[in-house]
């Protein structure tokens, strides 16, 4: 997780290629290791300029994975539709957002979780979007919240176990470390520690409320509907 944390705390950090020493071929031992541009660690993919696309789309697949391998039950008319809820909240979520609590997530990159978390809600309600029925209407049948709070959520809580971790763990050193290199140009991209500002903005939080976990708790809580 520490790995994690640190690409979402270093997201915003210098895109710019290096040219330096571009033609080295990095070996470790007698194998020759190629060049890539991203690659899969404990379940995530890590990029090389610092997005999350690899990984958002890779989460969005598996709670598919998850959901068609349950089609039997969650589309079956005789299941009660709470108990498609339940069964979605505790398998096909979870899957959706494994790692997602380290994600600097974009307007974009969250619009692909909740649109196919709608349209699994909707099938499992036995409806598409040609019905015109407003989302709010399946999240109350099914007791689910929207992925993209939940998501949220999951974020603030890793916040809190951060902030309340000795400054000597490895997970805080992280924070004070220097990056060196050039900064692409055009906008900043959107950093984890960003993203938790406005969190708190919109929740009207602030960090003295961590080292309470039960008032954390309470404050930063999606409940499912």
């Amino acid at each position: 997780m520490t790995m994690i944390c640190f690409r979402a705390l270093f997201i915003d950090q210098f895109s710019e290629p290096n040219t330096e020493d571009e033609d080295d071929q990095l070996t470790i031992g007698d194998q020759e290791v190629s060049e890539t541009t991203k690659f899969k660690y404990l379940g995530s993919f890590i990029q090389g300029d610092g997005d999350v696309d690899s990984d958002v789309n890779h989460r969005v697949q598996a709670g598919w994975k998850k959901w068609r391998a349950a089609t039997s039950i969650i589309c079956d008319k005789k299941f009660p539709e709470k108990l498609k809820g339940k069964f979605y909240r505790v398998t096909i979520r979870p899957a959706m957002m494994y790692g997602t609590d380290c994600w600097p997530i974009k307007k974009n990159q969250t619009r692909k979780l909740v649109t196919a978390e709608m349209r699994m809600l909707r099938w499992m309600c036995g409806h598409t979007r040609l019905d015109r029925i407003r989302n709010n209407v399946f999240r109350e049948r099914l007791q689910v919240a929207n992925i993209a709070d939940k998501v949220r959520e999951g974020r603030l809580r890793w916040f809190g176990h951060v902030r309340r971790r000795s400054q000597s763990a490895p997970v805080r050193r992280i924070e004070f470390l220097t990056v060196e290199g050039k900064r692409g140009r055009g906008r900043p991209r959107l950093t984890w520690e960003e993203q938790i500002r406005r969190d708190f903005a919109e929740l009207h939080l602030s960090e003295d409320m961590i080292y309470d976990r039960s008032q954390w708790r309470r404050r930063i809580k999606v409940q499912d509907t």
